[in-house]
C-alpha cells in the first residue's frame, strides 16, 4: 500500500503568464468528453533515501512542473460544462490561480514485482495512480471538471513512480505524453527550455460542416461521466456465431493527415478512428492471422492515404454501432510512435509503463515501446485471473 505524505496544488509561475485563457474544444475533442480518465504509470529504477527524496527531489518536481504549465495553462484550469443554456459550448479555461493536483506518497510494495514482466494482481497498482478532483458546480451554472492529476510515490532505496490521470478530451496521447516530456527535461536540465512549444490555436482545425455544433447538441442528452464503449458486449468461453464481426479499434494520429496539415506540436485532439472488421469464421481458420493483419493494413491505408476520406462521418462519432453483427471488439489504447518511456527526470529511462486505464475495460489491450529492447514492443492486458492464465497459456504455445 502506499501512504500519503502531502497533496499540494501547483499552480504556474505568476507574473509572466496570462491572467486568463480559454480554448474551445474542436470536434475532435468533444467525443472524449464522457471518457473515462486515461491513466499512466512510470516506474523508474532510481534508489535514494525518504531524506533525499523529500528534500530534494520533490522541491525539483514542484518547481519544473510549475515552469512546465506556464506552458501548457489549460492543463492547469478546468473544462467549463454548460448545464443549462443551450446555446453555449464548453471550453477549457484558465484563471489565475488555478492549479493541479500533485500528491506525494511512500509505499512499502515489492517494487521488482511492481516492475516484472509477468501477470499481477492490477488491484496494487491503484495506490499509485491519483483520482482526478472532483466535479464542481460554479456560480455562473457550469460544472467545472480538473482536466490532470499528478502523483510521485517513493519506493525508498529502490525507485520512484509518476502516477497520472487525465481526461482524455483535453488532449490525446501525441499531447500529455508531450507535457510529461517537458516537464522531465526542465526537471532534470534545471532549464526553463525544450525543443517544441505546445500550440492551443485552435483555427489550425478546419470544420466547414460545422460538426463541432453537431457533436455539442448531441452532448447535451448524455451526462457528464463515463461510459463503457458502446460496441463492446460480455464475451468469454461462450459460443459465438460464425458470421458475428470481430472488430479490432485503434486511432490513428491525423496531424500529418488532413488537409491543411496540423502542426505536430499541436494540443488537444486530433485523431480518427480505425475499424478492421472480420467475420469470426475467418479469424480461427488457418488463414486468421493473415486475415487479420491485411484488413488491419486496408484500414490504415483507407483512413491515412485518403485525406478525403479521414473525416467522413465525423458527426456521428455519438452514435453507437452502426451493424447489429459488430459486437465483438478490441481496442488499443497507446502507441509506440509516442515514447513516454524516453521521460528522463534525471533518472535515467523508465523501467516500466502500465497503463492502467485499461483495466475493467471489455478487452483493450496497451501498446508501447519496448522499455528493454531496440525497436521491440510491449503490449499490455488486463484479465480476469482464470482467463489470463489460459491466454498466457495459448501465447506460449505459438
Amino acid at each position: 500500500m502506499a501512504t500519503l505524505l502531502e497533496t499540494c496544488g501547483i499552480s504556474p509561475p505568476t507574473g509572466n503568464t496570462a491572467d486568463q485563457l480559454t480554448v474551445p474544444l474542436t470536434f475532435f475533442d468533444i467525443p472524449w468528453m464522457n471518457f473515462h480518465p486515461i491513466r499512466h504509470l512510470l516506474f523508474y529504477d532510481y534508489p535514494c533515501s525518504k531524506a533525499y527524496f523529500l528534500e530534494t527531489l520533490v522541491p525539483k518536481l514542484k518547481q519544473s512542473l510549475s515552469l512546465t504549465l506556464k506552458h501548457y495553462l489549460p492543463l492547469s484550469g478546468n473544462l467549463l460544462y454548460p448545464l443549462n443554456t443551450v446555446d453555449e459550448k464548453p471550453v477549457f479555461r484558465y484563471v489565475a490561480g488555478d492549479s493541479v493536483s500533485l500528491a506525494i506518497a511512500e509505499s512499502n510494495n515489492d517494487f521488482d514485482e511492481l516492475v516484472g514482466n509477468l501477470a499481477r494482481d492490477a488491484d496494487q497498482f491503484y495506490d499509485f495512480v491519483p483520482e482526478l478532483p472532483p466535479v464542481k458546480l460554479d456560480e455562473s451554472n457550469y460544472q467545472t471538471v480538473p482536466v490532470i492529476a499528478l502523483q510521485v510515490t517513493l519506493f525508498p532505496g529502490r525507485g520512484i513512480c509518476i502516477g497520472f490521470s487525465n481526461h482524455h478530451c483535453v488532449g490525446d496521447a501525441s499531447s500529455i505524453v508531450g507535457f510529461i516530456r517537458a516537464w522531465a527535461s526542465i526537471s532534470k536540465l534545471d532549464e526553463d527550455e525544450f525543443l517544441t512549444m505546445p500550440i492551443f490555436d485552435r483555427s489550425v482545425i478546419k470544420d466547414p460542416l460545422g460538426i463541432d455544433n453537431i457533436l455539442c447538441k448531441k452532448m447535451k442528452v448524455i451526462p457528464l461521466k463515463s461510459w463503457s464503449f458502446l460496441c463492446l458486449v460480455k464475451s468469454g468461453e461462450e459460443l459465438v456465431d460464425d458470421d458475428v464481426l470481430e472488430c479490432f479499434i485503434f486511432m490513428i494520429d491525423l496531424r500529418a493527415h488532413i488537409s491543411p496539415p496540423v502542426p505536430p506540436n499541436y494540443f488537444g485532439n486530433c485523431l480518427g478512428c480505425g475499424k478492421a472488421k472480420i467475420e469470426h469464421k475467418q479469424l480461427f481458420g488457418e488463414e486468421g492471422f493473415v486475415i487479420a493483419v491485411e484488413a488491419i493494413a486496408e484500414e490504415i491505408k483507407n483512413k491515412v492515404n485518403k485525406k478525403d476520406q479521414v473525416l467522413k462521418g465525423a458527426e456521428n462519432r455519438l452514435s453507437g454501432p452502426g451493424e447489429s453483427r459488430e459486437i465483438r471488439a478490441l481496442g488499443v489504447s497507446g502507441s509506440p510512435k509516442f515514447d513516454l518511456c524516453s521521460a528522463d527526470f534525471g533518472w535515467g529511462k523508465v523501467k516500466k509503463l502500465e497503463v492502467l486505464s485499461i483495466d475493467g475495460e471489455k478487452y483493450t489491450m496497451s501498446l508501447c515501446k519496448s522499455t528493454d529492447s531496440e525497436g521491440g514492443l510491449e503490449v499490455g492486458l488486463s484479465l480476469p485471473k482464470e482467463r489470463m492464465e489460459a491466454f498466457a497459456a495459448i501465447f506460449a504455445q505459438g
